[in-house]
This record gives structure tokens, sequence and C-alpha cells, in this order.
């Protein structure tokens, strides 16, 4: 009996604690992810109209990233978090990247 309320308080004040941080949580920033885009990515994707040659045919334009039917901005996110072949590592913030994925959101 005294084990499940102590798993039941802990369980209770986990959600406590996490709750401020659900609450503070910014909306992604597509403007800043416009500028993440034209500083970092910029030199290997198409990252928006303005820019009108691919600097390389192996990376897609972020509008046709944006286009695909299964475009998910949180799963864009997802995957820029973790390290995979033939990009850079280029050490984005997690707000960093939610933002960086809503600019390609944008695009759609």
């Amino acid at each position: 009996m005294l084990e499940s309320k102590r798993t039941f308080l802990s369980i209770c004040l986990l959600a406590l604690a996490s709750f401020p941080m659900q609450q503070g949580a910014v909306a992604a920033d597509a403007s800043h992810g416009k500028a993440i885009a034209e500083r970092w990515c910029r030199s290997c994707h198409v990252v928006g109209p303005q820019q009108r040659n691919a600097p390389t045919d192996l990376a897609p334009s972020f509008a046709s990233i944006a286009s695909r039917p299964d475009f998910d901005a949180a799963r864009l996110a997802l995957l820029l978090l973790a390290p995979h072949p033939n990009m850079p590592n280029l050490s984005l913030s997690r707000s960093e990247v939610a933002d960086l994925a809503d600019y390609i959101k944008t695009l759609k």
C-alpha cells in the first residue's frame, strides 16, 4: 500500500514538474527558420523562390520537400536532429530545427 502511494506521488510530481515546460513552449518561428536556411542550407539546397540555381543535384529543394504527400514538420525536425549521411552536422538547437521545419512548411 505504501509503495503504491509513493508511486502515485512520484507520477503526480513528474506531471506537475513537466507542466511549466509545456505551458512555456514557444511556437516555431518560420521567419527565423528562413534566416537559418539562407545561412546554413543554401549551399546545398534551393531554400526559397528567390534562389534561382540549385547548388547540387543531390539535395532536394525545400519546396519539393514541403510538397511531398508525407511531409510533416515534426518528423522533419526529428530527422534534422539525428545525424545522417549526406548532411553536415549543423549542431542546431531544437528550437532552431523547429523554426527551420516551420519555414519549410510555408513553402507547401
